[in-house]
């Protein structure tokens, strides 16, 4: 597996973050979907293939937020 470049990553975060610094940030990058803590820019990065992000995304789309 090769090493992702983050270099020109443009993270973003959710429309629904309500701005208290609990959120995860998103970048394409490398054909990948790329998730951090927006606590811990410089820490640890989850990379997904786009197929698996998608499923990830439907999945969610089902889930109820009360």
């Amino acid at each position: 597996m090769t090493a992702l470049d983050l270099t020109r990553a443009q993270w973003r975060t959710s429309t629904r973050s309500v701005g208290n610094g609990n959120c995860v940030e998103v970048a394409a990058a490398d054909g990948r979907v790329a998730v951090r803590d927006s606590k811990d820019r410089g820490g640890p990065v989850l990379a997904f293939g786009r197929p698996a992000w998608h499923a990830f995304l439907a999945g969610l789309a089902g889930v109820r937020a009360d």
